[in-house]
């Protein structure tokens, strides 16, 4: 694992670390070194809540947090997930159940700008399709395809007939 990018983002990332030994479960990493460059060793985080401060912040590190739900309360937790945060950069759902990833999809449909089922949620290719996030985490479409394009425009669709119709009826609206 490299350094993180400067001391301000090392500080930061340390303090939600602090956090964490003090407000939630480290259960890997949780180390932060400064004596030769800023590194931070890749950490996961048991949150004690779905609104823990880690859960809702983006932290541009090597950090990780996951909240164990109950199975029980999975269709509540997908609004948990909806509504916990305002960044909505990537998502993933991993699962089997054809159904789930329906209900998943939909749930979550404003939840991540770019959203991965049974994949990694990372690896949007540049240039060839869509990238960016939704709500605070981005524009929808940065950098990412001819799609970016849309946003600057008001696409309308014209049609003109130069044959303009003589009956105003159909065929199948007539008597027999």
């Amino acid at each position: 694992m490299g350094a993180v990018i400067d001391r301000k983002s090392f500080d930061k990332i340390s303090g939600y670390l602090e956090d964490a030994r003090k407000n939630a479960t480290i259960i890997e990493g949780g180390t932060a070194k400064d004596d030769v460059g800023y590194f931070v060793a890749p950490t996961l985080i048991q949150a004690p809540k779905a609104d823990y401060r880690l859960m809702c912040e983006e932290i541009f590190g090597p950090v990780v947090t996951v909240w164990v739900y109950e199975d029980a309360a999975w269709t509540e937790t997908l609004s948990v997930i909806d509504r916990t945060s305002p960044y909505a950069l990537t998502g993933a759902v991993f699962a089997q159940e054809r159904g789930a990833i329906r209900e998943t999809t939909w749930a979550l449909r404003n939840a991540a700008g770019n959203f991965y089922v049974n994949d990694k949620p990372t690896g949007a290719v540049v240039g060839q399709q869509p990238f960016g996030g939704a709500r605070a985490s981005g524009t929808n479409d940065k950098a990412g395809s001819k799609i970016n394009l849309l946003r600057w425009v008001s696409a309308r669709t014209m049609k003109e007939t130069f044959s303009p119709p003589r009956e105003y009826t159909y065929p199948y609206m007539s008597e027999g």
